[in-house]
């Protein structure tokens, strides 16, 4: 039984959307929604009455007949929502025009920005005249090589506000690793800036998107947006112009709103292009406004005053999710740079210097913090703050009691799981709930969420793979370039005919929480026995000279053994007494066939470039198979270590 860390009191319970939406439901559509169980019952059970109080509660400015909700209910793929519906996403997220600031930036070289709704129309009004007249039209594709700036925003609400279709990748990533991804979707237009700050260096943009462009014919226009600098001069550069430049002609007016069909698309997304070219994953207009405005207003309780922080970057789904907050008229506060430079309480100063209220980031970001003795509630205020929200991977129990512990008694900790293909979550937090150590709180409302074990049997405290068996709004409306939905369908519909397999290890609890074990194809089998790499992990990371780790099965012998690699502290080597110690801590917590086999010291693990260790991936590399892309790592020299090792053959 996990521990209860956090009860919310009959306060926040009172004051919470969530509270206020429930009483609208028993109100107006269902008495016996009393609770969040009784709430979620009703979500699942009645999505179009559902979904439809969702749009009335969160105020979807849109045009059309409502009815029907959803059409082919029991087509996975294939369902669609509101047929009849034309709506723009930008225009929600512009829907205010006050002196409210919209967006807060800071940088990590010192720059400081700020934008109100007021400033953040008029500057998005300016841009989408320039993107017209430069011959952007409805369908056509805008793509962002950006760092984490309020420009890359301005430049999605004036892509989104025509109709076109955004997508973005941040500027860490090589040439390669953009026509990957941007040589499939062909933009007309690319946004980028000169440089950006990371870790005490200026590192450049330009010289990469020249190489990307003179490969991109379908590029027409190359915008570069100020940042650390404004270049020099653009005129070695074919077709690249200033952001001035650019809307300079255009005095701001109001914006004709494209407004297009439910399903017509917003974003491309990419899959991580680990095991080869990476999927564009396409994301619905109203479809992915309704799901955030869902998670955002009801499981993080976002309300107009709020300060809502996300750490990400422009190729990760949590920027888009953090873009949304504006629809709810809050503050979004946006950071580019490293978290722990020039020190590692840098994101705690922009806490207490803005007020955030909401602060996300990722699990492996709370784990570091805690590795490098990093304790918010004794250096910091935080007076405003109360969520913290953590993704990424799962976060152990240990980050569970370090938050608590050493950030802040008084929050909801939400622990939120989904992905890139979803462009939102399947498990969620709630301010109503309780929250219990190594649990994510609660499926999200209208995710009909289940754990199936191998036949297909929905099973419970058990666990399996995550599921979800009826359609929602966020589903993808496809993958780009798939005209028959082969991928699409090859990618989440082939494990379970006509349910969605996301690809989690995953289980339901006996209080309907979730606890993530990992990726499910990313899961051991030793003696037959599935077990997640998280469970290994969570044990691992709390021996103090282990900074990370990474765990894989080797084919070995007509079986499987464990093998775990570890980065340990500087200075420390991996002698008997440690791999003891490490074992020792897996067994006790876990069982023996956790144990691995083999315990290997690397002085590097393998990222993407959104932070996700890649196990897949040295995987391969153990088993003498190519990697197909490594692009898309972060620091791809690292699975080099992974090679040939002697360790690996006895």
């Amino acid at each position: 039984m996990a521990d209860l860390l956090w009860q919310p009191s009959p306060e926040r319970v009172g004051r919470a959307n969530l509270s206020r939406f429930i009483k609208t439901i028993a109100s107006e559509l269902d008495p016996s929604v009393q609770d969040y169980p009784s709430l979620y019952e009703f979500s699942i059970r009645q999505p179009e009455k559902f979904w439809t109080a969702i749009w009335d509660f969160c105020g979807i400015r849109a045009s059309g007949d409502r009815d029907p909700v959803l059409v082919d209910a029991n087509k996975m793929p294939g369902a669609s929502w509101f047929p009849n519906v034309r709506v723009n996403f930008a225009e929600n997220l512009l829907r205010y025009r006050d002196d409210r600031l919209a967006i807060v930036f800071r940088g990590e070289s010192g720059i400081s920005r700020e934008w109100t709704y007021a400033q953040l129309y008029d500057e998005v009004s300016r841009l989408a005249q320039a993107l017209s007249q430069e011959g952007v039209r409805p369908g056509d594709r805008v793509a962002g090589f950006m760092p984490n700036i309020p420009e890359a925003v301005i430049a999605m609400l004036a892509t989104a506000s025509l109709g076109a279709v955004w997508s973005s990748c941040s500027p860490d990533f090589g040439t390669q690793g953009v026509l990957d991804r941007f040589g499939q979707i062909e933009p007309k237009v690319l946004f980028t800036a000169a440089s950006y700050a990371y870790g005490k260096k200026s590192l450049d943009c330009l010289e990469r998107i020249r190489d990307v462009a003179a490969k991109l014919p379908s590029v027409q226009r190359v915008v570069v947006a100020p940042y650390l600098e404004e270049p020099a001069t653009l005129a070695a550069f074919p077709n690249a112009v200033t952001w001035r430049a650019f809307t300079e002609p255009f005095q701001a007016q109001p914006i004709d709103f494209v407004r297009q069909s439910w399903s017509a698309p917003l974003y491309i997304l990419y899959s991580s292009g680990t095991t080869g070219v990476p999927k564009c994953i396409v994301h619905g207009v109203g479809g992915t406004l309704i799901q955030h405005l869902k998670e955002l207003v009801l499981h993080a309780d976002l309300k107009r005053e709020d300060k809502l922080f996300y750490y990400t970057t422009c190729g990760w789904m949590m920027w888009n999710w953090l873009v949304s907050g504006l629809a709810v008229g809050a503050t979004i506060v946006l950071f580019d740079g490293s978290p722990f430079h020039p020190k590692p309480e840098v994101l705690w100063d922009l806490v207490d210097e803005v007020g955030v209220t909401v602060f996300g980031t990722s699990a492996k970001y709370i784990s570091a913090l805690e590795k490098a003795g990093v304790k918010p509630r004794e250096s910091h205020k935080l007076l405003a703050l109360k969520t913290v929200l953590s993704t990424g991977s799962p976060l152990a129990p240990e980050s569970f009691d370090f938050v608590y512990r050493d950030i802040k008694p008084r929050l909801l900790l939400g622990s939120i799981s989904g992905g890139t293909d979803i462009v939102s979550c399947f498990a969620l937090a709630a301010p109503i709930l309780p929250v219990y150590r190594g649990e994510l709180q609660c499926r999200g409302l209208g995710m009909k969420v289940e754990i199936y074990d191998e036949d297909g049997r929905a099973i419970r405290e058990t666990p399996g793979e995550l599921v979800c068996t009826a359609p929602f709004p966020s589903m993808p409306i496809g993958f780009w370039n798939d005209p028959d939905g082969a991928k699409y369908r090859a990618a989440y519909f082939e494990r379970f005919d006509n349910i969605w397999c996301h690809g989690d290890w995953a289980e339901l609890t006996d209080r309907e929480g979730i606890v993530i074990y990992g990726r499910s194809d990313a899961t051991l089998n030793p003696g037959g026995v599935r077990i997640g790499t998280a469970e290994i992990y969570r044990q691992v990371e709390r021996v103090e000279d282990v900074l990370e780790s990474l765990c894989i099965g080797q084919d070995w012998q007509s079986d499987v053994r464990v093998v775990l690699f570890v980065r340990l502290r500087e200075g420390v080597v991996l002698d008997d007494a440690l791999a003891d110690r490490i074992k020792k801590t897996i067994r006790d917590n876990t069982t023996p066939r956790h144990v691995p086999a083999k315990i290997i010291q690397v002085a590097d693990i393998p990222r993407t470039i959104s932070g996700k260790i890649v196990e897949l991936a040295v995987r391969n590399v153990v088993h003498g198979r190519p990697v197909r892309n490594t692009d898309a790592l972060a620091n791809p020299d690292a699975l080099k270590l992974y090679a040939d090792l002697p360790q690996l053959k006895d």
